[in-house]
């Protein structure tokens, strides 16, 4: 039996992960900074009988709330075990449309909010001599992804990140993965900039991301690929098949990658 955290467990591809952990037999604290929806996911995850859930509201960009709640669950159960550093938002929008909001958005949460988990964690895990670090990223963070790039570049950052604690952490008795999935039918996609300026991408963009990948993979199916990639201990784990078929077009020819990107880009912009 593993203890584990999880934030942005309330939906989406935290709460597939955290459902899963419980579904083996782990003990599984689902963090959110909607405390309500963290809460009801616990409760129903305590309905599989086999594993144990509570809940916790996190704000990720609060960096104290983040260790004082990483402590106290190692206080708690003796030992944390994985950490999946998952709560992210979207930001989609052309750069011209974007304003320093939406960059200060993207860094507090998608690559802020990773830092404070891995500062918070690993410590723990290197006193410990164990323990998994997994960082949720994106396809994003492989590929030249543009239209919402505040959310490409903290996605980069969070692959650059994990990679690099990996090679430190590797002699210590620390695992660290970044998971970097293509599109995933999760809320993320229905709530693009969230509480920030109006973009053309703003709102609900699931539909045009259906026109270029009509089959959004579920966040069942990811979570069954990330639990086998953290038992095999994978630096990278991308998903589904078609994500990485993208990312190794993009090793085979970097200019080829950014060419294809700029006429989906002319796509997006005929369309306005």
């Amino acid at each position: 039996m593993s203890i584990a955290i999880v934030t942005g467990g309330a939906s989406g591809i935290g709460r597939a992960i955290a459902t899963s952990l419980v579904a083996r037999g782990d003990t599984v604290v689902v963090t959110d900074i909607n405390a309500e929806g963290a809460q009801h996911v616990a409760d129903r995850l305590n309905g599989l009988g086999k594993g144990k859930a509570s809940a916790a509201p996190l704000d990720v960009t609060d960096a104290g709330a983040v260790t004082d709640l990483y402590t106290s669950v190692k206080a708690e159960h003796g030992s944390l075990d994985l950490v999946f550093n998952n709560a992210g938002i979207a930001i989609g929008g052309l750069a011209e449309e974007l304003t320093l909001d939406h960059w200060n958005r993207a860094i507090d949460i998608n690559l802020k909010g990773v830092v404070h988990g891995v500062h918070a964690a690993y410590p723990i895990m290197l006193e410990q001599r164990s323990g998994h670090i997994v960082n949720t990223a994106s396809l994003a963070g492989l590929v030249p992804m543009p239209v919402g790039i505040p959310y490409t570049a903290t996605k980069h950052a969070v692959v650059g990140l994990s990679l690099g604690l990996r090679a430190e952490a590797a002699s210590r008795g620390v695992r660290v993965s970044v998971v970097c999935p293509s599109f995933v039918d999760t809320p993320l996609l229905h709530n693009v900039n969230p509480d920030l300026p109006e973009t053309p991408m703003s709102g609900d963009a699931t539909g045009d991301i259906a026109k270029a990948s009509p089959r959004l993979y579920t966040a069942e199916k990811l979570a069954r690929d990330v639990m086998r990639g953290v038992a095999k201990n994978q630096a990278l784990i991308v998903a589904p098949a078609h994500g990485r078929a993208a990312w190794r077009g993009v090793r085979l020819s970097p200019a080829g990658a950014v060419r294809v990107a700029s006429l989906a880009v002319g796509r997006i912009r005929s369309g306005q």
